[in-house]
C-alpha cells in the first residue's frame, strides 16, 4: 500500500524484514504491559471524574491507534495522569457530554499541529515550565486521592485547590480505618515490591489481587468498583457522537487546547526517552497526527483523552518490545480481560487504585529540582516556582500561559543582556587582521560603533544609548554589523530613526559588513533604498573610503594587513644598507696587500640586500 509521503506510520517501516524472534518479543512485552495497564486505566477514570471502563475503553482504542499509526516504535498510548486535573475540571463544570466534544476537539487541534509540521515546535517549551506543571499536576493528583485513601464520607470534592483542601479538611473525622489500612498496606505493597520482580510481575498487579481478595474472603467494609459504579460491562460500546452546540464549543475551545498541549507534551516527551532506550528516531509530526486520531476516536466509545505514557512505554522497552506490534498485543490484551474477566472487577477496593496512583504521583513530581532551585539562575528557578504554584492553585492553562510568557520575556532579556555596542577606534579595536582599524586613517568626523548579538528590541535602545552617551554626532556614523546574526522590526526601526535623524541634521550612516539575515530585512522593508546601496559596506575599509568620499577628502593608499610588520622590515634594511655603504667607503681608501682578500669579498657582496647567499 502507497503511503502519502506526509503520513507515514512507524508500522510501516518496522513491518519490513518482521521475523517470529520480533514478534515473539513483542509478544511477551505486549502482554506484559497491558496487565500493568489495567489498574493504572482504572484508577485514572476514576480519578477524572469518570466510570473505571472510560479508562480501560481508552486504553484499549487509544493504545490501539496510537501504535497501529504512530511515529514511534515502542510508544504505549492511553490515558495518564497528567489529564486527571484537567478532565475532572472540564467533567464537573460541563458535564461528561461536553466532556466528549471538549476531546474530540483536542483531538482535531492534534492532528492539525501534526499535519502543519508543527511536532518539532514543542521542544521550544523551555525545561522549567514543563518540569513546573508536571510537578504541579503531581500534587494535585496526590490531593484528589486523599478522599479514597482516608475513606472519607464526602459526597463531591470540589476541583479547585482551596476549596478542596478546606472540603478534606471538613471531613477528616470522617476517616474509615479499614479503608485507610488496606490502602496504606496496597501502597506498600507496591513501594516495597522487589525492582528485580517488576519486570514480569509489576507491584501494582500484585496490590490490586492481594486487595481484591481481601475484600472477596473477609467481606472488607470498603468502597469497591461494585458498590460505587456497578461493576463494569463485558464489551465494547457501541459509538456515540456527542451533540454539538457553537456555544459549548466556544466555551471548550480553551480546555480544548490545553488537552491538545498536554498531550502533544506528553507524547513527545514520552517518544524523546523511548529513542534513548530503544536508539531510534521518532517522527514527531506523524505522532502527533496518530494522537489526533485516537482523541478523535476514543470518546465515541465512551473513553477520555489519551496520550503516550512514559511509565507504560518504559516498561514496555524492558520487556523486550522490538514494534509496534507491542502495542497492538497490549491493546487486545485489555480488551480480552474486557470480555472475560469483567465480572470479577467488581471486587476491586478503591483503596487499592487510590494508593496506585499515590504511587504515580510520587513518581511523576520533579521533586529532586526543588532542592536544585538555588544552584539554578534565578530567572529559571522563578518560571519553574510559578508554573508550580499556577497549576495547583489555579489552572494548568493559566500557568502554561504565564509560565511561557515569563520564560520569553527573561530569555529576551538575558539575550538583550549578551548584546554590546561600543564605539571603536584603532586603539580599541579587537577584531582580525582583515577587518581591524589598526594601521588605517579614521578621518576626523567619523565614528564607529560596532554591534555585537542579536538586535532584538530588547537590545534596540542600547544603541541611542550610547550615542547619548558619547556626546556628540559625527558627521558620519559607522555602524559595524558583522557580528549581528539576527534582527527584528524593532532593530530595524531603531536603525530608520537613526538615519532619519542624521539625515535631517545632514549626517550620514554606514553599514558595515551586515550579515545574511539583516541584510534581508532592510532590503525587504526598503531600507537600503532609502539609505543608499553605496552606504552598505562590505567591510570596514571599504566602509571608511566612503567616508572620505563623503567628507571630501582624497583616498588613501590601499591598505595591507601587514603595513606596520612590513615598515620595520623596510626600517632595518635601509639601515642595514646605510652600514654596508659606510663600510664600502673604508673599502676604497688605500690598503695593505694584507687587505685584499677582504676587496675580493667586497666585490661579490651585494649592497642592496638582495643578493643569495
Amino acid at each position: 500500500m502507497n503511503l502519502p509521503s506526509w503520513f507515514r506510520p512507524k508500522l510501516a517501516d518496522t513491518l519490513k524484514g518482521y521475523r517470529a524472534p520480533d514478534f515473539s518479543a513483542d509478544l511477551v512485552a505486549g502482554l506484559t504491559v497491558g496487565i500493568v495497564a489495567l489498574p493504572l486505566a482504572m484508577a485514572f477514570a476514576i480519578a477524572s471524574g469518570v466510570k473505571p471502563e472510560a479508562g480501560i475503553f481508552t486504553a484499549v482504542i487509544a493504545g490501539f491507534i496510537i501504535s497501529a499509526l504512530g511515529g514511534t516504535k515502542v510508544t504505549i498510548g492511553g490515558p495518564t495522569g497528567a489529564f486527571i486535573v484537567i478532565l475532572y475540571g472540564i467533567n464537573s463544570q460541563y458535564g461528561p457530554e461536553n466532556l466528549a466534544t471538549c476531546t474530540v476537539m483536542a483531538g482535531v487541534i492534534l492532528f492539525v499541529m501534526g499535519a502543519a509540521r508543527l511536532g518539532t515546535m514543542i521542544k521550544f517549551i523551555p525545561d522549567p515550565v514543563t518540569m513546573g506543571f508536571t510537578s504541579g499536576i503531581a500534587v494535585l493528583i496526590f490531593t484528589t486521592q486523599i478522599k479514597d485513601f482516608f475513606g472519607l464520607k464526602l459526597d463531591q470534592v470540589p476541583s479547585e485547590f482551596v476549596q478542596k483542601l478546606r472540603a478534606l479538611f471538613e471531613h477528616a473525622g470522617t476517616v474509615q480505618w479499614p479503608t485507610l489500612a488496606l490502602a496504606a498496606a496496597s501502597l506498600a505493597v507496591i513501594l516495597l515490591w522487589p525492582k528485580p520482580w517488576q519486570r514480569r510481575v509489576p507491584g501494582s498487579i500484585v496490590a490490586l489481587l492481594i486487595g481484591t481478595a481481601m475484600v472477596a474472603l473477609f467481606q472488607l467494609p470498603v468502597d469497591t468498583i461494585g458498590s460505587k459504579f456497578g461493576g463494569i460491562p463485558q464489551a465494547l460500546p457501541s459509538p456515540h457522537l456527542p451533540s454539538l452546540s457553537w456555544d459549548n464549543i466556544r466555551h471548550l475551545f480553551q480546555p480544548a487546547m490545553t488537552i491538545a498541549l498536554l498531550a502533544a507534551i506528553e507524547s513527545l516527551l514520552c517518544a524523546v526517552v523511548a529513542d534513548g532506550m530503544v536508539d531510534d528516531r521518532h517522527d514527531s509530526n506523524q505522532e502527533l497526527m496518530a494522537q489526533g486520531i485516537a482523541n478523535m476516536v476514543c470518546p465515541l466509545f465512551g473513553g477520555i483523552a489519551a496520550t503516550g505514557a512514559i511509565a507504560r512505554t518504559a516498561t514496555n522497552i524492558k520487556c523486550g518490545a522490538r514494534s509496534p506490534i507491542a502495542g497492538l498485543i497490549h491493546a487486545a490484551t485489555l480488551l480480552v480481560i474486557i470480555l472475560v474477566a469483567a465480572p470479577f472487577a467488581k471486587s476491586i477496593p478503591l483503596a487499592t487504585l487510590s494508593a496506585v496512583l499515590v504511587n504515580v504521583a510520587l513518581n511523576m513530581g520533579e521533586w529532586h529540582n526543588f532542592r536544585r532551585l538555588a544552584k539554578w539562575p534565578r530567572s529559571d528557578a522563578a518560571v519553574f516556582l510559578a508554573t508550580f504554584g499556577l497549576t495547583v492553585v489555579i489552572d494548568l492553562t493559566v500557568a502554561v500561559e504565564i509560565g511561557m510568557v515569563m520564560a520569553a520575556v527573561l530569555f529576551i532579556k538575558r539575550v538583550s543582556e549578551t548584546t554590546q555596542i561600543t564605539a571603536v577606534d584603532e586603539k580599541s579595536d579587537r577584531e582580525g587582521p582583515e577587518d581591524s582599524l589598526v594601521g588605517r586613517d579614521i578621518p576626523k568626523g567619523v565614528m564607529i560603533y560596532r554591534i555585537a548579538g542579536s538586535f532584538f528590541f530588547g537590545a534596540a535602545d542600547k544603541l541611542e544609548t550610547a550615542l547619548k552617551r558619547a556626546g556628540q554626532e559625527p558627521e558620519v556614523l559607522i555602524l559595524r554589523m558583522r557580528e549581528v546574526l539576527a534582527m527584528d522590526a524593532t532593530g530595524l526601526n531603531a536603525l530608520e530613526d537613526l538615519h532619519e535623524r542624521l539625515r535631517d541634521r545632514g549626517k550620514h550612516l554606514l553599514l558595515s559588513g551586515p550579515h545574511t539575515q539583516p541584510l534581508f530585512m532592510m532590503g525587504k522593508a526598503d531600507f537600503l533604498d532609502r539609505l543608499g546601496f553605496d552606504n552598505v559596506c562590505a567591510n570596514i575599509e571599504l566602509s571608511l573610503e566612503r567616508a572620505r568620499g563623503i567628507l571630501g577628502l582624497p583616498p588613501v593608499p590601499p591598505s595591507d594587513p601587514l603595513y606596520a610588520e612590513k615598515q620595520k622590515i623596510e626600517a632595518a634594511r635601509q639601515e642595514l644598507a646605510s652600514a654596508l655603504e659606510r663600510a664600502n667607503k673604508v673599502l676604497n681608501s688605500p690598503v695593505s696587500p694584507a687587505d685584499s682578500q677582504v676587496q675580493s669579498a667586497r666585490k661579490h657582496a651585494n649592497l642592496g640586500g638582495g643578493g643569495k647567499e
